[in-house]
């Protein structure tokens, strides 16, 4: 399953182929700069040709901010695209005039404009950045970087990493992106799926290690659609965090590890294999595997292997309480192709599904398509909400909150881990249940971005 031949290949090689005013620069002088622009860079390996892509300080992904837990983040977006954009950080529960989504907490930056960002962090732990306006297109051009909250008091570990997961849609003559954002297919089936993998925007990723060493590997799935099955190969490790929130103990990775869009996950590895020997996360697909990353190992750190890790801190507002006299809501999923979905809302007027795709919409939450006027609900600050989540469609979804983490509600009243992105595969319903101590109006959304721009979109009002 994990041939030699396979790790060798690199990791790419799967196949070459409302309106609220803008914030000015007059606010804030001295702010750095986060600049949007179109680039030529070296995608895929040195012999292929660059591939233009849209990114931050010019690269994909864009650099990566980290500040301390408690500490501000503030830059100054300046958009240097042909579209307008704004920027959303992704898991970050903050102010909602800072969320960057367009229409509904800003109105977009336009080519040529700017707009500050300025928020603290209370949450330690790995979330980060990307374009919110047209997402399903500025995301797959590049549009997305790492945000690092540092403990207080940090981890004992060797060396900390930071592993951006992507996929690219490129096309087999000249290596540049397949420029329709908004087929059919993609949208009605699982979603713009590329055929070139990359890690921290490189085809194949390698880090040199040493036997025994401790890393954290901080995984970030920075893709339209593709959920990413990974597994780790010659290291020992631990799921210390998911969705930047510290799971109470570390959970030993004795299989394999499900990051869908949108999501990340904290781990910490020691180094297993020898001197001259290589380590890798793995990407399985197809019952093969494939280098994700690759760890050559390059000396001895120390004779012995330390011992099991302690947890992380834990976050402030973890816990979900007040289950029992909690706010219920349903959002029932339906659409796409295979799908039972016959008719819908669409644009305040109930529509059949023939003239939803000749809309280029195909996808619904409780029988009305895309953001609407009104909220899913609205609901008082401090409350406790529940929210079934039912998926009646062919496909599995990432379905993202905005500015406030959520727990699962099991079937036997127990909650799983605090989450802000849940998987939910064909068939499967889901419980979630959330504090709404955020207040602003959130959007809730899937991550597989084209459904998103193709009906799976909603909002939820806390109010102030």
């Amino acid at each position: 399953m994990f041939s030699r031949r396979r790790f060798l290949t690199a990791a790419g090689a799967a196949g070459v182929l409302a309106q609220l005013p803008v914030r000015g620069s007059a606010l804030e002088p001295d702010l750095m700069e986060l600049h949007a622009t179109v680039n030529p860079v070296q995608l895929l390996p040195p012999d292929y040709p660059k591939t233009e892509i849209w990114g931050y300080a010019g690269g994909t992904p864009g650099p990566e901010i980290r500040v301390p837990q408690g500490g501000r983040v503030q830059r100054r977006f300046v958009n240097g695209l042909p579209q307008a954009s704004t920027v959303h950080w992704h898991g970050i529960r903050a102010a909602n005039s800072m969320d960057g989504v367009a229409g509904l907490t800003q109105a977009p930056v336009p080519p040529g404009g700017s707009f500050d960002y300025d928020f603290t962090v209370r949450d330690a732990g790995t979330y980060w950045y990307h374009a919110h306006n047209r997402s399903v297109e500025q995301v797959a051009r590049g549009l997305h970087g790492p945000l690092i909250v540092d403990e207080k008091a940090p981890p004992d570990i060797d060396r900390d990493v930071t592993l951006v997961l992507d996929d690219w849609l490129l096309e087999p003559d000249g290596g540049q992106l397949n420029p329709d954002f908004e087929t059919r297919r993609d949208r009605s089936h699982a979603g713009r799926l590329g055929n070139f993998i990359s890690t921290n925007g490189q085809s194949a990723w390698a880090r040199t290690v040493k036997r025994h060493e401790r890393l954290r590997l901080r995984l970030i799935n920075a893709s339209n659609a593709r959920i990413f099955l990974l597994a780790l190969v010659n290291f020992e490790g631990w799921v210390m965090a998911l969705d930047g929130m510290p799971l109470p103990a570390p959970k030993t990775v004795s299989g394999d590890l499900l990051l869908c869009p949108g999501q990340r996950a904290d781990l910490l590895v020691d180094v297993t294999a020898g001197d001259g020997e290589e380590a890798f996360l793995a990407r399985i697909e197809d019952n093969q595997g494939y280098a994700q990353a690759a760890f050559p190992v390059r000396g001895v750190s120390s004779s012995a292997r330390r011992g099991s890790p302690a947890p992380l801190p834990p976050n402030p507002a973890m816990q979900v309480t007040g289950l029992n006299a909690a706010r219920e809501l349903r959002l029932d999923m339906a659409g796409g192709a295979m799908g039972s979905l016959r008719s819908a809302v669409l644009n305040g007027q109930n529509t059949g599904f023939q003239r939803m795709v000749e809309a280029n919409q195909f996808w619904a939450f409780n029988g009305t398509v895309g953001m609407t006027q009104t909220p899913l609900a609205t609901v008082a600050r401090g409350e406790t909400v529940r929210v079934t989540v039912s998926n009646d469609t062919a496909f599995p979804h990432a379905m993202h909150l905005h500015g406030m983490h959520f727990r699962t509600v099991n079937a036997d009243g127990s909650m799983g881990h605090l989450r802000d992105t849940l998987l939910s595969f064909a068939g499967e319903s889901h419980e979630i249940a959330f504090v709404a101590d955020n207040p602003g109006d959130w959007a809730f959304h899937c991550h597989m971005l084209s459904h998103a721009a193709s009906g799976m979109m909603t909002w939820i009002r806390v109010q102030a």
